[in-house]
Parts: C-alpha cells; sequence; structure tokens
C-alpha cells in the first residue's frame, strides 16, 4: 500500500506550485494530507496565495497548519458549491458593488395584492378563528442567531424578559404561545387525533449551547423535548478586498476570519436537515418563520394564518403600515421588462430611488391613507409546505447573496474592515416561478410588531416620532396591546401617560400580562371578560392560568391571579391597593442587572391582591 507520505508527493507533482509563486505552502506540503493538499490546490487556483506568506519553514507551528486546513474543509463543506463557488459569487457580486449596479435594474414596482386588517372586526375574527383551526397543521421556525450585544445585554436575545411584571423571557414567551395554539387547534378538531405542533430554532455558534441550556434547565417550557429541533448555521469566510481574498483572523495568522452568512441560511439547514420532509409526513401544511425579540407576534400569528388557509397563499409576509422613508423594507411587486415578476420585501433605503426611476418622480410619499402603498416588512413568513418543498428541490434552499462592503472612500478600492456574503430569510421569493401564490397580510403596529433591537443609547438618538425599538419600548408595547385589545372587550381602561426611560419617551399603559392559554385570540378575551370592568392607569394585572373570568372588576392597584388549569375562578369587585410602581434605573448604574438597565426602570412591588388556588374546583376571588 502506498504511504500518505507518496500519496502527497503524487499529488503535488500535480500541482505546478513552483508556477504558482508559492514557495512557503511548497515547503510545507509535505506535512499535509492528501486532502489538504487539494485544498491547497483549489485555495491556489482561487488566488489565495496570500494565505501562505507568513508561513515558515516545516517543524515550525506545524500543529496550526493542519488546523489551517481543517478550518478549510469545514468552510468548504458548509457551502453550496464548496469554497471555490462562494470566491467566485463573491467577486461577481463585489464588481456589482464596486460598479454600483442596480439590482432592480429593468424592474417597475407595483403595489401586490394582500390582505389588509382591522383588528376585532368580523373579517378580523373569522380569520382568527380559521388560524387557530389551521394551527395543529402547523410547524414553527425561530431564527435566533443573534446575541444581544447590541442592545447592551450580554446574554441570547431569546433569554431577555419581553416583560418585567412576570420576566417572561422571549423563548417561554414563544413556546407558551405555540402550545396554546396546539391545545386550542386539538380542541377544535373533533375526532381527530391530538397533534403536537414541531419547533425548529436555528442557532449559531454563538448561540447554540445556551439555547439547549435554556431549555434544558426549564424544561422546555412545558414543550417536549421530541417537539423541538435545534439547527446550527455555520458561519462564512470573510473577505478582504475586491478580489475576494479570503481574510486572516486578526488574532490567528492560521486561522480564516468568519462571520455569519444571515438568517437566509434557514431555508438551506431545513432542506438539508431532512425536516421539512419529516414534517410533511406528519401532516404539516404550513412553515412559519419568525425572528427573536417580538413580544407582539403572537397576537398576529393566528388571523394571518387564517388569511393563508382561506386565500391558500404559497408565501404570506406579515406586515405593518408603513410611513414613507420609514427603515423598513417595503413589500412590491415587481415586474420585469422582459415580463418576470416576483413579490418581495425592498430594503427601505432601494425603495425610494427605485419609484423615482419608474412611477413616482417624488419617490417614496405616502399615500391618502397617511401611509406608503407598499406595506412594511417584518420579517414573519408563512409558507405553504408542499410548495416550499418543491421550490427547495430546485435550490438547495440557496438564497440570493449580497455583499455590503465599508468601503474607505469614494474610490471603492479598499475597506474600512472585512465584510462577507450575506442571506435573507424573507429573499425566498425572489426564484418564484410567476405562478406562485405570494401575498400578505396587514395589520396594526400596536398588535404585530415591537422588536427589541437597540441598546439605550442609539434608542434614545431615534428621531423624535419614530419607533425605538429597545427593550423599554418593546416591554411598553406588550402593556399598550393588552390595554387596547381589553378595551375593545368592553373594558374602561386608563388613558395613558408619558414618561421618560433612558432618554426615551413613551406611553405607559396599565401593565396587564396574561399568559398565552387564558386568552389566544380576541373572541377568548371576549368570553373572559363580563360585566362592566375598570383598570386604571396605575395598576397591574397579571393572569398566570386558563380559566379566570374577569366579572365586574374594578381594579386600581395590583392583581395577580394564578391557578392550576382544573381550577375556575371568577375574579370580582373593587380592588383597591398601593400596587407597584415603575422607578426610574439609569442604563450606566451597575448595581442592577443588565436586563434591567436597558430598560431604564425597575418594578417596585409594594402592594398586591393575590390569588392562588392549586386545587380543583371553582372559585371566586374579590377583596
Amino acid at each position: 500500500m502506498a504511504s500518505s507520505v507518496d500519496s502527497t508527493t503524487d499529488q503535488l507533482s500535480n500541482l505546478d506550485i513552483g508556477d504558482l509563486n508559492c514557495p512557503n505552502l511548497q515547503k510545507n506540503l509535505k506535512i499535509l494530507s492528501p486532502q489538504h493538499v487539494e485544498l491547497a490546490k483549489m485555495l491556489i487556483e482561487m488566488g489565495q496565495s496570500h494565505l501562505f506568506e507568513h508561513w515558515p519553514d516545516p517543524g515550525v507551528d506545524d500543529d496550526q497548519k493542519r488546523a489551517f486546513f481543517d478550518q478549510v474543509a469545514h468552510l468548504n463543506a458548509s457551502y453550496p458549491g464548496g469554497l471555490a463557488q462562494y470566491i467566485k459569487n463573491a467577486r461577481k457580486l463585489l464588481a456589482d458593488s464596486k460598479a454600483g449596479k442596480n439590482p432592480f435594474e429593468g424592474f417597475s414596482p407595483s403595489v401586490p395584492s394582500g390582505e389588509n386588517l382591522t383588528f376585532a372586526d368580523e373579517k378580523f375574527i373569522k380569520y382568527e378563528e380559521a388560524g387557530v383551526k389551521e394551527a395543529k397543521n402547523a410547524a414553527f421556525v425561530l431564527v435566533a442567531g443573534g446575541l444581544g450585544e447590541r442592545l447592551g445585554y450580554n446574554g441570547i436575545k431569546v433569554a431577555l424578559p419581553s416583560e418585567t411584571c412576570t420576566g417572561t423571557c422571549f423563548l417561554q414567551l414563544y413556546i407558551e404561545s405555540i402550545l396554546a395554539l396546539q391545545e386550542a387547534s386539538n380542541r377544535g378538531a373533533e375526532g381527530d387525533s391530538q397533534k403536537e405542533i414541531p419547533f425548529a430554532i436555528m442557532t449559531s455558534d454563538d448561540t447554540h449551547a445556551r439555547t439547549l441550556e435554556l431549555l434544558e434547565s426549564n424544561a422546555y417550557f412545558g414543550m417536549k423535548p421530541m417537539q423541538v429541533t435545534l439547527l446550527k448555521q455555520e458561519k462564512v469566510a470573510c473577505l478582504a478586498d475586491n478580489d475576494a481574498r479570503l481574510a486572516l483572523d486578526p488574532q490567528n495568522k492560521y486561522r480564516i476570519q468568519t462571520k455569519p452568512h444571515g438568517h437566509g441560511d434557514v431555508h438551506s439547514l431545513l432542506y438539508s436537515s431532512g425536516l421539512l420532509y419529516k414534517w410533511r409526513d406528519a401532516g404539516v401544511k404550513w412553515v412559519l418563520f419568525f425572528q427573536d425579540t417580538n413580544g407582539l407576534l403572537f397576537k398576529a400569528i393566528p388571523a394571518a394564518l387564517g388569511v393563508s388557509g382561506t386565500k391558500h397563499y404559497h408565501v404570506n409576509s406579515l406586515a405593518v403600515p408603513r410611513k414613507a422613508k420609514e427603515a423598513i423594507g417595503g413589500i412590491a411587486k415587481l415586474t420585469h421588462a422582459d415580463g418576470r415578476t416576483m413579490v418581495i420585501n425592498v430594503e427601505y433605503n432601494q425603495l425610494d430611488p427605485l419609484l423615482r426611476a419608474t412611477i413616482n418622480p417624488e419617490g417614496d410619499v405616502n399615500c391618502e391613507t397617511g401611509y406608503s402603498p407598499f406595506p412594511g416588512n417584518i420579517n414573519q413568513l408563512i409558507l405553504e409546505l408542499d410548495s416550499y418543498i418543491e421550490e427547495l428541490k430546485k435550490t438547495g434552499g440557496a438564497i440570493q447573496e449580497f455583499v455590503n462592503p465599508k468601503y474607505k472612500d469614494e474610490s471603492k478600492t479598499s475597506f474600512k474592515s472585512s465584510t462577507r456574503l450575506e442571506c435573507m430569510m424573507q429573499d425566498y421569493p425572489k426564484t418564484l416561478p410567476p405562478t406562485a401564490r405570494v401575498g400578505f397580510t396587514v395589520m396594526d403596529v400596536w398588535l404585530a410588531y415591537a422588536p427589541v433591537k437597540n441598546n439605550p443609547e442609539d434608542a434614545a438618538k431615534v428621531p423624535k416620532g419614530n419607533p425605538y425599538h429597545s427593550a423599554t419600548s418593546g416591554e411598553m408595547a406588550i402593556y399598550r396591546a393588552n390595554s387596547l385589545i381589553l378595551r375593545k372587550a368592553g373594558a374602561q381602561i386608563g388613558e395613558p401617560v408619558m414618561q421618560v426611560f433612558n432618554g426615551q419617551e413613551v406611553e405607559v399603559w396599565p401593565r396587564i400580562v396574561w399568559k398565552p392559554k387564558w386568552a389566544l385570540i380576541f373572541s377568548d378575551v371576549k368570553t373572559k371578560l363580563e360585566g362592566s370592568c375598570s383598570v386604571t392607569q396605575r395598576s397591574s394585572m397579571v393572569i398566570k392560568c386558563c380559566n379566570i373570568f374577569i366579572d365586574g372588576l374594578s381594579l386600581d392597584g395590583a392583581l395577580v391571579v394564578d391557578a392550576i388549569d382544573e381550577a375556575e375562578v371568577r375574579v370580582e369587585g373593587s380592588v383597591q391597593n398601593k400596587g407597584w410602581v415603575l422607578e426610574n434605573v439609569d442604563y450606566k448604574d451597575t448595581s442592577h442587572p443588565e436586563e434591567i438597565r436597558i430598560r431604564g426602570f425597575k418594578i417596585n412591588r409594594i402592594e398586591q391582591l393575590e390569588g392562588n388556588f392549586g386545587e380543583p374546583g371553582k372559585y371566586t376571588l374579590k377583596p
């Protein structure tokens, strides 16, 4: 049998490495495996000889040299077509970027067809009820590859409390919402076997271990572990210049610098894992994609899923009314001069010039409604599974990439720092045929969209009237939504007051929170609310269980109700106490935990009426 050394020597003779001016690599080839030699050949052929300029003679750092090629092998295996294809794609996209090429050249925008919903009207209620029926046939996918550093929080974003009345973190809120949908959907399906809704989470090197730990240490927040699948995305190589030369890690000359490829990877991961076929075999019809820190999302999902089911959409993008020039992408139908069409998200900085160049010399302006005719994309998608699988059979889940280099100057010849190719989950429809049924569902911002993504300093700099998208505004949005829902159901809810936390002026509504199993849709709220009920602005109300009925309650203070599912509790009468008070906290005050500091307030629980019912039966709670 030929030795590994002989095999390597044979491969070296085919490399013509001397002609490629890489003497440092040539000297070290004998320490490499045959597989490493093949990778070396590929790198040299792709113009990456700079990676070896610093390599010393054999005998020095040999283990690190071999580790370098182990990393190259990993990067090569984790990208469709390998590193050579990645470099080719990068060169084309970098050339287009330098030339200022318009990605929408030849396309003209128009407003696509979709459904505009008004909360609590007859159509909305119909879609919500249809969505609950469909939910047992759905799977959910959370893209959660990000850390909370941009928020001023060192943990994973899904571990951040969505609100501080209960401390429920985002991941717990999402799982409890899915379980409530599962319970309600199965309850309405007479004679059918009880289905369990699958839940996939896309993680990254940064978040995978901590996401798993959060789930395991909390017993998966009540979900069966078998329902949950974690899919870890890989990073891609960084690019040092317009020639797509790979960048070395500044901290390690034997390692290629890597960065995340973007949440568009979720499609290829779902396809390559075989999960989509497993779901289809289990009767799943819909796949719902969502991002990591929107505490309102599940208030919008039932109606949006009802729209998908009723209109048979292959793709349904959740959207909100969008002000012209607002920093949120717009959903548009693009028609090319050659007849091609697609319905996609157009980023806000691309929409205005596209409109100016085509259909409106004024660009991105509001119409008679006071909003842009192009609804605002919030990156929550509902895909019909069968057509999704058919499309991924063609593409393997690869999403059209883009590159966004930060140039040093207008010559665009060098970068301020390395860049990489990226892809976005919401660009999936770009490759769909014209026959695909692609639509959207628009709901009010207060009901559907309050992402937490800005730290206190950045949020405080947001122009007046624009959303802060901070932990402060995200929590206040939950209280506002719940207050408005109760008001729509007939309760008298105190008017909000304006307060400033961490430099952000926000509306402070009554702090009202309920578990998803108490009320998943508007008709649930109406069923649980009886008589003439009122809640003052300074009040706090926390409902932690399902069978709680609010009957003629007058609340001026704090109320917390918890019970087992087999207990039914009626909350009545006039409740008045000192309640819970919001106290300002400076985000620089390190005596408080990060998750409190980034909000700018803490809750001082002075006094409350609390009811805990741990035995089956019927109870009344009143002062």
